[in-house]
């Protein structure tokens, strides 16, 4: 192996090994920990070093790295406190996540490190969030975002490189070659020869170099990102190097061909770095035993240390509190007049995003067709000439991609508004929003700053694909909240809020209501406070709990009667204290929902009622909602599948039980 030591000097040659000796010293303790019992779980980066540990020292402090399980270089080279580091791994309450996660699936802010999760792929997603908030600032930093072979093969990273490539982003997505995704070697994975190659489809720079070479990584990472600062635009780097130990310790190596190992143990990235440096005479030949001594002692005095903590103490309140960011203490802005305007709620939609977007000059708006053309109900029309394409983002097809992004862009402080085309094509980001936007803040305390615009629901005859409601998968996911506004004046009053709002938000706007209804809304900014549902029409006879296009379906049916109309507002979380109110005061409960029944929000708040409120009932509480069936297109199938027919026989029915 070659090393050029080019302009480093004695010292920074020696401080580059002492980096990258310190994660080979925590390794090797860590087996024989392993082996005694002592830890559960390892994921092994011996043989992988020199990148971790190369990448980390080229870039600057403050700026931001979001790894995998492999590079506890990263940790290291950052100086994360080595009891801390294994109070984490051993999921003690002094670690990074308080116990909430395991080995290396947590971050640190005060470290610039972001925490990964299992699923690889968003990782690089998140970096290129990161990168375009630091662009838009002007910041002339750069992000590094590490994943493997095997995740390549992911939609996560094709989606990453081309958002990187388009917006010309200022980050490195860093491939670590090892040779096997857990046991699929590569020649199953991939056809090219080196992953590199394909950077030049998405039309960005690919570089291939080697991996356990660290001054090879050091000097390209460090060339790379004072380019970038200057010159933003993203780069593929493919690091050739090799896994000398199972995937995790539990894997095994059986399925690599024992040559290989042979080949690479001659390729070890600190044996090798070491034995230049004493053949250099830049350190002496007794200088690494007397380190590896040294950094052994305080390795083991670190981890003696955060055994003997105790084991984390399960406080209920505090992991329920914890799930959300605290707000202001739910402070609500009223308008400064009673000037009032006649707005349809896409109207209002409107107004009260373009306000937002005054409010808070961190704020950015991303989705597909968002700016010149102002999306494809014009909500966002015009906003282009108001606040500039760098705020109103056209983004590729790539809903998880965006997703992700938007939640690296929460980690440098700043808040955005993604716009779902349809609610129904949110299912190809989930993952990004029930397992990254949802867990963050509950996993490592980092916010996702995010409001997910959802144009939902049936009635305009749109088919199975462009009509659904979905807003059930989302309420069974601690970490989001779920908002659906049935006015124009709660849909403004609602958005306001929900940007206002630290943590996730899927915002759904019904999309027969956006043109269907109209109402007087305030013509000042202003905010309603999330999870507070609204009494649209009091009674004593008997309760609908109900919301979206299921207020108006309650109110043309029960006008004139004695029926209470609750309009929940917020599904997540729900204001059990108004659903209290309404069943104590008339004894019978209808919960309506145009979603389908089986496994509806109705169910839930069904059973809350009956296991909390039993006393108080005079009949059953009672459901009506769709047809089990997908959204029919044809618009006599479509009402019929819709539940709006069948409330008044529903309604009589439970006034004469």
């Amino acid at each position: 192996m070659k090393y050029d030591r080019k302009d480093l000097s004695n010292d920074e040659l020696i401080r580059l090994y002492k980096l990258i000796l310190k994660p080979r010293v925590i390794e090797e303790r860590m087996l024989k920990l392993l082996r005694q019992g002592r830890v559960s779980k390892w994921f092994s980066g011996i043989g992988q070093e020199g990148i971790a540990v190369g990448v980390t020292a080229a870039l600057h402090s403050d700026e931001y790295v979001c790894p995998l399980h492999r590079n506890l270089g990263v940790f290291t080279a950052r100086n994360c406190d080595l009891q801390q580091l294994f109070e984490q791994f051993q999921g003690k309450a002094g670690g990074f996540s308080q116990g909430r996660e395991r080995s290396f699936h947590f971050g640190t802010n005060e470290h610039h490190i972001v925490g990964m999760i299992s699923h690889l792929g968003p990782q690089l997603c998140v970096a290129d969030g990161i990168a375009l908030a630091n662009k838009l600032r002007q910041e002339k930093k750069i992000t590094v975002a590490f994943t493997g072979d095997g995740g390549t093969s992911e939609g996560d990273f094709h989606e990453a490189c081309n958002i990187a490539a388009v917006w010309d982003l200022p980050v490195i997505l860093l491939i670590e070659n090892n040779g096997y995704g857990l046991s699929t070697p590569t020649n199953e994975q991939f056809r090219c020869k080196y992953l590199a190659e394909r950077a030049v489809g998405y039309g960005m720079k690919g570089i291939t170099i080697d991996g356990n070479n660290i001054l090879e990584v050091y000097h390209t990472v460090k060339a790379l990102a004072e380019d970038m600062r200057e010159n933003p635009k993203p780069v593929l780097l493919e690091c050739m190097t090799f896994r000398m130990r199972g995937h995790e310790e539990a894997s095994g190596v059986k399925y690599v061909p024992k040559e290989l190992f042979e080949i690479w143990e001659k390729k070890d990235p600190v044996t090798n770095y070491e034995n230049w440096l004493i053949e250099e005479g830049i350190i002496s030949p007794d200088f690494p035993l007397m380190l590896k001594e040294e950094m052994d002692l305080e390795v083991r005095a670190a981890f003696d240390a955060a055994d003997k903590q105790p084991d984390v103490v399960p406080s209920t309140k505090k992991e329920v509190e914890e799930v959300y960011m605290t707000t202001d203490g739910g402070q609500q802005t009223t308008a400064n007049t009673n000037a009032t305007t006649s707005l349809r709620l896409v109207d209002a939609v409107r107004e009260g995003l373009m306000q937002s977007m005054q409010q808070h000059d961190n704020l950015v708006v991303m989705g597909q067709d968002v700016a010149e053309y102002g999306g494809v109900f014009k909500v966002t029309e015009g906003f282009v000439e108001m606040f500039g394409k760098e705020r109103v983002r056209n983004t590729p097809l790539c809903e998880s991609g965006i997703l992700s992004a938007a939640l690296g862009m929460s980690v440098k402080g700043m808040k955005s508004v993604v716009e779902m085309q349809f609610a129904d094509f949110v299912s190809t980001g989930f993952n990004a929003i029930v397992n990254n936007l949802a867990k963050s803040y509950w996993r490592w305390g980092q916010n996702a700053d995010v409001v997910v615009r959802m144009p939902t629901g049936a009635g305009v005859g749109a088919g199975p694909f462009h009509s659904q409601s979905n807003e059930a998968w989302f309420f069974h996911t601690p970490g989001l909240k779920v908002v659906y506004p049935s006015t124009p004046a709660d849909a403004k009053g609602l958005l306001c809020a929900s940007i206002n709002d630290p943590n996730p938000v899927m915002f759904f706007e019904h999309k027969a209501l956006y043109r269907g209804v109209e109402g007087d809304v305030p013509n000042d900014y202003y905010t309603i406070e999330i999870g507070k549902a609204n009494v649209v029409q009091a009674g004593d006879e008997l309760s609908i709990i109900t919301y979206g296009s299921g207020v108006h379906w309650a109110l043309d049916t029960t006008k004139g009667t004695g029926v209470e109309v609750l309009d929940l507002r917020t599904l997540l979380p729900f204001d059990k204290e108004a659903i209290e109110a309404t069943v104590k005061k008339t004894g019978k409960v209808l919960v309506l929902h145009e979603d389908t029944l089986t496994g509806g929000i109705g169910a839930e708040i069904a059973a809350w009622i009956t296991e909390h409120l039993f006393e108080h009932l005079d009949a059953p509480v009672m459901r009506l909602a769709s047809l089990d069936t997908p959204v029919p297109f044809a618009i006599p199938l479509e009402k019929n599948f819709l539940p709006k027919d069948r409330l008044k026989e529903k309604v009589e029915a439970l006034l004469n039980y």
